[in-house]
């Protein structure tokens, strides 16, 4: 029998120093770790535990769980481990198809890790030399002797292509490259590989026609082996002296496939009972039944049961890990989702309240913008009044007192058409006195609000200036804001002192009106009229400040020698 050594040295000291190393590369970063790591740790180690105690589903699944949490972390070095320790227990139930899979995905993950590339190269090539690949399996080996530089595993790999060539019946090539390791010294202290060696090479001399030289050498390696008590490896042994002797000496043989069949039951070894069953039914001359043929059978149907129960129980694992991951990764994206809308929905109570919270102290602004600009336009418009005031008490009132007094001072007031001209002097004076109290006296605006506007309008007649008022659509003043016509009758008042004083108008016309609910009152005269600068320099500054202050509009429209006009908007 030739066998794919799955045990060699090489597999053992791939897999035994990639774990060491593992090992010490996750020690020497111990207080870095995350509790996942930890885990996937433990995980790991039991896998270890049970493969070394043969629970082998136990370990798959162990490998798997810590295979899983550490690609979360992003361990490669673990899960390349992992799955290498995973792919071998495949092998071992004969799985060779999915080990291959499970060795492919473990390839981004080895790093250019020497030690790993070895371990999982060596077991390729096992899968492939199974799987009948041969060219492959050469190829994997002849990989894994160009990167090891240690001698004693460049043997055990060069031992593992020479049984792919005897797969192959190129038992020449076989010679080939165990003849030079015999005759070297490299195993001289390594009794039960040298046998392995002795063995295998023998048996290619005896393919190859040496029959001699090959029977010699295989019975030098189960010498060698009875006398270290490597029983393992004396299955290999016994089974090729079986079948050396099966064309030679009956007996010999039957006696050699019963040793390996009875060494391979002790170390539970099925494909090598199978082997020895093989030999030992063609050797039944008994009449009847065929007892090693019947036993060959049940055990061969056992073993394959056995072997497709646990690829099916692999796959399952495998299954019910990934339907966990993809459950785990639905939860985390509905739980993510969740969160997500939560956080919307509180980052727009936020602004929500930040957007009130403006709103309000944009309102509060706004209301003290204009609060304090009407209490300061109403100042100004205070202020000019004060100013008017001040000026007609001075300019015309005060003039025409002083005049009096000075009149009744130089003439004598005996005489009557002096005494005359005195008292008219006087009139004038109570006249005036009396205009400028209306004029700056409070306003009515109560039911009798029309009839004093009128009458205060009408007060500007005289001789020389007539004064008409127009009335269109009926006005309710009553519905009309107190502010609102106080600031009309003061801007119109002011437009007509201005008419009397400096625009020397004969004809005025005041036309009131309501549309959309909008008070027009539109103001014309016939005086000199003025430009822009000399409105404002006449104090019509003041009467557009007291309509803006009740969200009214007042627009001029006047040119020297063309007269004046005045337009008066206030909403209802």
């Amino acid at each position: 029998m030739l066998r794919s050594p799955i045990l060699v040295l090489v597999l053992l000291l791939s897999i035994v120093s990639c774990q060491k190393n593992v090992k010490t590369s996750i020690d020497t970063s111990k207080k870095q770790e995350s509790p996942k790591k930890v885990i996937a740790q433990k995980y790991s180690e039991l896998g270890d535990s049970f493969s070394r105690d043969n629970k082998l589903d136990s370990a798959f699944y162990y490998y798997l769980k810590s295979t899983e949490l550490f690609k979360e972390e992003g361990f490669s070095t673990y899960i390349a481990y992992n799955l290498v320790g995973m792919a071998y227990i495949q092998q071992t139930f004969g799985d060779y198809y999915s080990s291959e899979e499970t060795l492919t995905e473990a390839l981004p993950y080895l790093n250019n890790d020497l030690q790993f590339q070895v371990a999982a190269n060596n077991l390729f090539g096992i899968a492939a030399k199974e799987l009948k690949n041969y060219d492959d399996a050469v190829h994997y080996y002849t990989t894994i002797l160009k990167t090891v530089k240690d001698s004693v595993t460049k043997v055990a790999v060069l031992n593992n292509i020479a049984t792919v060539y005897m797969e192959q019946k190129k038992y020449k090539k076989a010679i080939v490259l165990l003849e030079p390791v015999l005759k070297s010294n490299i195993l001289d202290t390594l009794q039960n590989n040298k046998a392995r060696i002795i063995d295998n090479l023998g048996f290619a001399y005896y393919k190859d026609n040496k029959i001699s030289k090959g029977l010699a050498l295989m019975n030098q390696a189960l010498t060698i082996r009875t006398r270290i008590n490597d029983s393992y490896g004396s299955i290999e042994s016994y089974l090729h002296l079986a079948d050396y002797y099966q064309n030679k000496d009956y007996q010999k043989s039957k006696e050699n496939a019963l040793h390996a069949y009875d060494e391979a039951t002790k170390h539970q070894s099925i494909d090598e009972r199978l082997e020895a069953l093989a030999f030992l039914m063609s050797y039944n001359q008994e009449k009847g039944v065929n007892s090693y043929a019947i036993l060959f059978v049940n055990l061969n149907d056992s073993i394959k049961k056995v072997r497709n129960n646990a690829k099916n129980q692999f796959a399952k694992i495998r299954y019910d890990s990934r339907k966990a991951i993809l459950e785990s990764i639905k939860y985390k994206g509905q739980r993510a989702e969740t969160l997500l809308q939560l956080e919307t929905q509180k980052n727009q109570k936020y602004l929500l309240f930040f957007g009130f919270a403006v709103l309000l102290g944009g309102v509060v602004f706004i209301v003290n913008y204009y609060k304090s600009k009407t209490k300061r336009e109403r100042l100004e418009a205070n202020y000019t009044t004060e100013t008017r005031i001040s000026k007609e008490l001075h300019d015309e009132l005060a003039n025409d007192v002083f005049y009096a007094m000075t009149f009744a001072e130089t003439q004598d007031l005996q005489n009557p058409i002096k005494k005359e001209t005195f008292l008219d002097h006087l009139d004038k004076i109570y006249v005036r006195t009396r205009n400028f109290s209306k004029e700056n006296s409070p306003i009515e605006t109560g039911e009798h609000y029309e009839q004093n506007l009128k009458e205060m309008l009408n007060s500007y007649k005289s001789s020389s200036t007539v004064v008409i008022i127009k009335n269109g659509e009926p006005i309710d003043w009553s519905k009309i804001q107190t502010e609102k016509k106080i600031a009309i009758q003061r801007v119109l008042q002011e437009l007509m002192v201005n008419m009397k004083k400096h625009s020397h108008a004969s004809f005025v016309i005041i036309g009131f009106d309501m549309k959309q609910n909008t008070l027009r009152i539109d103001y014309s005269d016939n005086g000199v009229g003025f430009s822009h600068q000399l409105i404002l320099k006449n104090g019509l500054q003041n009467p557009e400040n007291r309509i803006q202050t009740v969200n009214g509009i007042l627009t001029f429209d006047s040119q020297t020698n063309k007269g004046f006009k005045a337009k008066i908007l206030v909403t209802k």
